[in-house]
């Protein structure tokens, strides 16, 4: 397979020719449901393992997976303009080529919606520029390499065990109530429940907290809509 590689004299995939850098893959759901399953283990492990009979090699997959998508086949779900025209259940099919397991592997699931031509006309309106940001990030990654100091192979807070997990990731009883109501009403693995608290540890990184605030998790949980129940309707 092209993503993880393979062959009679097995050669490294994408995935692994990504190592250490970024692997975007453009409309997710038009890849085979197989392939993408197949990117599951090493996405955890952050290795590809190619099994021959007379030998097993391991290669390095420590990547950062960006994916996009439309919203549905017509591209046009939920936008504040133009009506969907997809048919009845075509839009929770598309979504459903994404299994629950990868989407769960996935840390940051954000929709983006159309920006109107006024806005993007609209001098006047400023965002945060792109040299604050670097800056913030910057300062978010000098903690991370600090708090990560005695910690081989681990420099960012993606990276972290299930173990250093609870001992780097901790929140108080608001956060807890918080979090807990969330697992229940969006039905959230154990995965993602890692996922949102490594999340919010970076959130709170990125503005120099010390402690995970509850407004911390909230921002990380709001990152994970493809997890709402009914989001395709």
């Amino acid at each position: 397979m092209a993503l993880v590689g393979g062959g009679g004299i097995p050669q490294p995939g994408e995935i692994s020719l990504a190592h250490n850098g970024v692997l975007f893959l453009d409309e997710l759901p038009e890849f085979k449901r197989t392939v993408l399953e197949v990117m599951r283990q090493p996405m955890e492990e952050r290795r590809v393992t190619i099994s021959r009979a007379k030998m097993a090699l391991d290669f390095p997959a420590n990547f950062m997976l960006i994916a996009s998508m439309n919203p549905c086949p017509c591209g046009f779900y939920n936008h504040p303009d133009k009506d969907c025209s997809c048919p009845p259940g075509a839009v929770q099919k598309y979504l459903n080529k994404i299994s629950g397991p990868l989407l769960d592997r996935i840390d940051l699931h954000v929709e983006v919606t159309p920006v109107a031509f006024s806005e993007l006309s609209n001098m006047n309106n400023k965002g945060e520029n792109s040299a604050s940001i670097r800056e913030r990030v910057i300062k978010a990654r000098e903690i991370q390499n600090e708090r990560y100091k005695d910690k081989p192979d681990v420099y960012a807070n993606a990276q972290i065990s299930s173990k250093q997990l609870r001992e780097i990731c901790v929140i108080d009883n608001a956060g807890e109530a918080l979090l807990k109501k969330a697992m229940e009403r969006l039905n959230l693995s154990a995965r993602a429940y890692d996922r949102i608290l490594k999340v919010s540890r970076t959130i709170a990184d990125l503005a120099a907290s010390e402690k995970i605030q509850p407004e911390h998790l909230a921002e990380a949980i709001h990152y994970r809509s493809l997890d709402r129940e009914g989001w395709a309707g």
